[in-house]
């Protein structure tokens, strides 16, 4: 099994922070998701860079054996050079299509589901709720990017097989506001 795990609760929006760490609310689902993990059999632990996930994964690593390894590929989708208002962007690329995104976004995706593709069974991954999206949708099929909410701290699985990955179950959802 894999496990992607969105970051807990950030301390700032995209509009306030560009790498804000976790809230006192997002160090508490940390903490909790850490536990959660503690059953499965996890032998490898990636993270993205961003402080949020580090963050995230730190619960999880201090609980855990495990060594964190930082992975800039399951990091947060990048914005275009010419973006000045990444908070509108971002809305609107959320409510759009992938085939609609330029070639930066496209590629940052295919990259993001080929690196998740090739990771070794019992992984979990500290990442974005775009990144899981990406992946979801790409098992799922789809082309929008948000097929869900993914709740901080939420817990999607997928499983390697031999035709690729499969989805086993999605993480839980909740409202997620881009501020």
């Amino acid at each position: 099994m894999i496990y992607l795990v969105r970051h807990g609760e950030a301390a700032a929006g995209w509009g306030q922070h560009p790498d804000p760490g976790l809230s006192e609310k997002g160090q508490a689902q940390a903490e909790a998701v850490a536990l959660a993990l503690q059953d499965n059999d996890i032998q490898h632990a990636l993270t993205s860079p961003m402080q949020r996930c580090q963050e995230t994964a730190a619960s999880f690593a201090s609980s855990s054996s495990l060594q964190l390894t930082i992975e800039p590929r399951v990091t947060e989708i990048p914005t275009p050079p010419n973006i000045e208002d990444r908070v509108t962007w971002l809305r609107n690329l959320m409510s759009g299509n992938w085939s609609d995104t330029p070639d930066l976004i496209q590629n940052w995706r295919d990259t993001l589901i080929k690196t998740i593709s090739t990771l070794p069974e019992n992984t979990v991954v500290f990442s974005h709720f775009i990144a899981i999206n990406a992946i979801v949708g790409q098992l799922e099929g789809s082309d929008t990017v948000t097929v869900f909410r993914p709740d901080h701290c939420s817990v999607t699985q997928v499983q390697p097989t031999k035709s690729g990955l499969k989805l086993i179950t999605r993480g839980e959802e909740a409202g997620t506001k881009v501020l």
